[in-house]
């Protein structure tokens, strides 16, 4: 499905919920309320690693409208706890400061809150692992001495993780351990004249998304669970929720609830708890985290060291490739290093290469995913030592990354092909691009460039499409809406059915209700639901096409369908409106039926997309402080369904990339977060954020519907490594660390002079 000559798809067109969501009318979990609802307020543990010895429940029983105080021993036991999501309270041992130790259920949040205080919990410190490094030491205290039960998370394969590369045995704290080679890494570097070795870390960062966590649950009449919830992944949440209650699937529906923000971080972290405490009390239960609980105890991005020594010959070609990565995953494993792994010995053709990845485990809270999970973090030090190899060799750094970018059919870092590539696409735009020609004009600034890429998830989906006797066009799709991809949808219906996008309705289904359709993780929901929303649409069209003709008694290729209307071609005055068409299916006794149709789509292969970012910063030579003065993204997104809702996703990720480079740190002390709520986490405020240019190149990919590309995680992917480009090449430092603090930048100043 390529795009041409289209109507309603690559128009700019309004998010369909803005309207309800700058008036406050948008309805977020902790707007609802339900018949007999509970509140629930949770007691997090304040040591990263303990024994609970017991709780002394008096006091806190004894604040009026207290209904019950739970703890791990007033719940099933059903699943290893050995997630996240899974591991709902504390048994016995506390595994990282911020897990919950026990829920108090009261009727009314203040009297939950007072209860908590007067909680006691007696607890025996026990031996912190408070980084990865220390958790690799010999004699370090282990996270889990007996090994980690069960068979381990299975949540980056929602944002299409990759479980290649050989699995190595598993010694102490380690959560995975894997390795990719290709080629000879030895004559690699024998054959380069520039060698590049360096080690780069990572902070831990938030997704510092506006709403907290939040869930409510209800029990039934059946003996199931209702389950309101602010998710990206409404089928994640009900199979997680199934395996703590021990319910059926069909005994647990999830309401997807507006989304104020997630960007891979709510997949059913709360909902497991509280859809336990609602089974065991038989009442409804809303638990709304404050910003600090949410800080402490759900799952940013991991800490990572890389340490990446690179070659090239005299000639510029990238010759060797060698990543040692030790990636903090906290106390429960995700799988991030397929994602790491696939970008440092991606985005450039290199035939000698090894990557050895460590996912180490620290008491934490596990490690989840950020917007293209491992990635920042991979750019920032692959660009690092792309540039300083171009500098090394007196090359021009955009013509260097132009000689070896991948294209299609070049290897990833998991030895898996791409099946297309634009990069070169988005290098020819910076080189004429006025920022870059304009480098090094201005004494103290400097120009940075990065590039990135994210190969996208795809998922099997499915949608409906009903025309209803007023002439609505419903679309009813099973995807949660994060981003505004709904509004995307609404145009491919739209367009095939040729008429106005406000005519066109979406239905979100429940679990119990909706077409079946990926999370929205990994890129994937354009890609994935375009052809089923396409299809159904097509049915519909052919259905009312169809009807129209025997009405008409004409042929059916004598008919327009326009406006939600259809007339026969040259005989405007025989014209029929698509909802008196629907009256007619409905009511017509050995007719057709109700106008409707469903569509599938199942693709074999992703669209990747494809970013190159510069960023032109001023450091104070007094401060070392380091401004941002403008941002370019350039992104390949092969045809833009809505390009106003991509610049959006474009400015956001922007502005993210500038929070992974300049600002974002969940600082830790001997394991416990130090800055756990917005006042100490610093991110970019609107003073901090430079103009942004938003250039949408268009390759059509042969992939993707109507030549789409995902859009979603690429545009961050590039912004921190830019950064630190531009801080060499304005200053001539080289940062390892990111978030770059002020005070590194000035002394390597200092020591410079």
């Amino acid at each position: 499905m390529l795009a041409f000559g289209m109507k309603h798809l690559g128009q700019g067109r309004k998010i369909i919920d803005g309207l309800e969501k700058i008036t406050g009318r948008a309805r977020y979990v902790a707007d609802l309320e339900v018949q007999g609802l509970l509140h629930a307020r949770v007691v997090l543990s304040p040591y990263p690693h303990a024994r609970i010895l017991g709780f002394d429940k008096v006091a806190a029983l004894a604040v009026p409208g207290v209904i019950a105080i739970l703890t791990a021993d007033d719940i099933p036991e059903r699943t290893p706890g050995n997630s996240r999501p899974n591991a709902i309270l504390a048994r016995g041992e506390v595994l990282f400061a911020g897990q919950p130790v026990a829920v108090v259920v009261a009727n009314s949040v203040e009297a939950a809150s007072d209860a908590v205080a007067l909680l006691e919990v007696e607890y025996e410190p026990l031996a912190v692992v408070a980084n990865a490094v220390s958790a690799l030491v010999p004699d370090s205290a282990l996270v889990w001495p007996d090994g980690l039960p069960g068979s381990g998370s299975e949540m980056a394969s929602i944002h299409g993780g990759d479980s290649s590369g050989i699995a190595e045995s598993l010694g102490a704290n380690l959560a995975d351990h894997k390795v990719w080679k290709r080629g000879d890494l030895e004559a690699g570097f024998a054959a380069s004249s520039v060698v590049i070795e360096r080690t780069y870390t990572n902070a831990w960062v938030h997704q510092a998304y506006l709403e907290p966590s939040a869930v409510i649950v209800e029990p039934d009449q059946r003996g199931g669970l209702r389950v309101y919830a602010s998710t990206q992944g409404q089928y994640v949440v009900r199979d997680e929720v199934t395996k703590i209650t021990g319910l059926r699937t069909r005994d647990v529906k999830v309401i997807p609830m507006m989304v104020g923000g997630g960007f891979g971080a709510k997949y059913g972290m709360l909902e497991p708890l509280v859809a336990a405490v609602a089974h065991k009390l038989q009442k409804p239960i809303k638990l709304v985290l404050s910003r600090s609980e949410d800080m402490q105890t759900t799952m940013p991005s991991p800490g990572t060291q890389i340490t990446l020594k690179t070659g090239c010959s005299s000639d510029g070609r990238i010759m060797a490739i060698q990543a040692r990565v030790v990636l903090d995953t906290g106390a429960f494993p995700f799988g991030f290093m397929s994602f790491v792994a696939s970008t440092l010995g991606g985005m450039y053709k290199c035939d000698n290469l090894e990557i050895i990845g460590d996912e180490v485990f620290t008491h934490k809270s596990g490690a989840g995913a950020y917007r293209a999970p491992g990635v920042p973090q991979a750019l920032f030090a692959l660009e690092s030592n792309i540039d300083e190899m171009a500098r090394a060799l007196g090359a021009d750094p955009l013509e260097f990354r132009f000689q070896n970018v991948v294209e299609a059919g070049d290897q990833t870092g998991v030895n898996r092909k791409w099946p297309e590539s634009n990069l070169r696409a988005c290098l020819d735009r910076v080189r004429e691009h006025p920022t870059w020609q304009n480098r090094g004009s201005r004494v103290g600034e400097g120009v940075g460039l990065a590039i990135g890429a994210w190969p996208g998830a795809y998922s099997p989906a499915g949608a409906v499409c009903r025309v209803e006797s007023d002439g609505t066009v419903r679309l009813h799709v099973g995807s949660v809406d994060i981003s505004g991809v709904h509004s995307s949808l609404v145009l491919i219906a739209a367009e095939t059915l040729n008429l106005n996008p406000d005519q066109v309705e979406i239905v979100q289904g429940t679990t119990d209700s909706g077409p079946v359709a990926p999370a929205s993780g990994g890129s994937q929901i354009t890609i994935s639901l375009s052809g089923a929303v396409s299809s159904a649409s097509e049915g519909v069209r052919d259905q009312l096409l169809n009807l129209a003709a025997e009405h008409f008694e004409a042929h059916r290729d004598d008919l327009e369908l326009e406006d939600g209307i259809v007339r026969v071609k040259g005989v405007p005055e025989k014209n029929i409106g698509i909802g008196k068409l629907a009256q007619k299916a409905e009511s017509k006794s050995g007719g057709p039926g109700p106008i409707m149709a469903e569509g599938r789509s199942a693709i074999k292969v992703g669209a990747p997309g494809f970013v190159a970012h510069l960023v032109r910063v001023k450091v104070s030579p007094e401060t070392g402080h380091v401004t941002p003065l403008e941002y370019v993204a350039i992104q390949d997104v092969g045809f833009a369904l809505n390009p106003m809702l991509i610049e959006g996703q474009m400015h956001g990720g922007a502005v993210q990339g500038l929070g992974f480079g300049l600002f974002e740190n969940l600082r830790y002390e001997d394991g416990t977060l130090a800055s756990a709520n917005f006042l100490e986490y610093q991110f970019p405020r609107a003073q901090d954020v430079p103009s942004i240019e938003a250039i949408q190149l268009e390759v059509p990919s042969e992939h993707g519907p109507f030549g789409a590309r995902v859009v979603g995680e690429p545009p961050i992917t590039a912004g921190a490594a830019a950064v630190a480009n531009a801080i060499r090449d304005a200053v001539g430092i080289r940062v390892t660390e990111l978030p770059v603090k002020p005070e590194t930048v000035w002394r390597a100043m200092q020591d410079r002079d």
